[in-house]
């Protein structure tokens, strides 16, 4: 888990989320993710681990608008409970999660990640 918390300090920084939250939700939760050398640093996430990371890094509620989703339908007080209600909103397991884990996965190559391919891709 100290890995992905790295991998989340860096992509925060980076700015590497902004406009791409489906693709970042769909790459923790569904593939590998290594450093450039091959370090191994996640092979996915329970959309329960990944809620409960989101919620202790207070990560901005305010990032699911760009789902098309609004903060203040979800439960405000819980946000475990909240980011795992969006992630089972957001479809994390389709066909355009899967597009948006590959743009992801060329921001994350930049921050010196490798991402693995989508689950049944090549």
């Amino acid at each position: 888990m100290d890995g992905v918390r790295e991998f989340l300090d860096v992509v925060e920084q980076h700015g590497g989320a902004k406009g791409h939250l489906l693709g970042l939700l769909h790459v923790l939760i569904g593939r590998k993710i290594s450093k450039s050398n091959g370090e191994p640093i996640s092979s996915g996430m329970s959309w329960r681990e990944l809620a409960t990371e989101l919620k202790r890094r207070r990560w901005d509620p305010e990032t699911i608008r760009e789902l098309g989703l609004d903060p203040k339908s979800f439960a405000p007080r819980d946000r475990q409970r909240f980011w795992y209600s969006v992630i089972s909103q957001v479809q994390v397991g389709s066909p355009q999660a899967a597009k948006a884990g590959d743009k992801f996965a060329t921001i994350a190559k930049k921050l010196g990640y490798q991402i693995g391919p989508a689950p049944g891709g090549k």
